[in-house]
């Protein structure tokens, strides 16, 4: 997805606890480790979504709405028009918001649609942790 062989790779996501006070929340990056240190994935989760954010991003007519990856969620993916391997996707469900940005993907790729599978292979359990702990806590 990012073309970078052997990435340094840092950040934590930790899960929602038990005693449902702390829902799931962290981020993670991926870097080159080669030359600069160069940012080339980052992906983030919190509680601070809201669905206008997602129809803002909508409305600028480049993004495009994600499928509904976790029942009663809303998103958008998108490239960015200037950086053509620069890719991003953000998902929804009530406060909680998953964030994928792939910042330096590979050329040649459908690096959107990178985006959009790492998003269905990772929002069913991270949004759905921190929902159970967010709305029972």
């Amino acid at each position: 997805m990012t073309g970078v062989t052997d990435p340094l790779v840092t950040g934590s996501v930790e899960l929602a606890r038990e005693d449902k006070l702390n829902p799931a929340v962290g981020a993670c990056a991926a870097y080159q480790r080669t030359g600069e240190r160069w940012t080339v994935l980052r992906i983030f989760q919190d509680v601070g979504g809201t669905r206008g954010q997602i129809e803002n991003q909508l409305r600028d007519g480049v993004s495009k709405q994600l499928p509904e990856i976790v029942p009663g969620s809303f998103g958008y993916y998108t490239t960015d028009p200037n950086e053509k391997t620069r890719a991003g996707a953000m998902l929804v469900k009530g406060k909680v918001r998953l964030s994928i940005e792939l910042v330096k993907g590979v050329k040649g790729r459908d690096n959107t649609a990178d985006v959009v599978a790492l998003m269905k292979l990772i929002a069913p359990k991270l949004i759905a942790t921190t929902l159970n702990a967010d709305e029972n806590g």
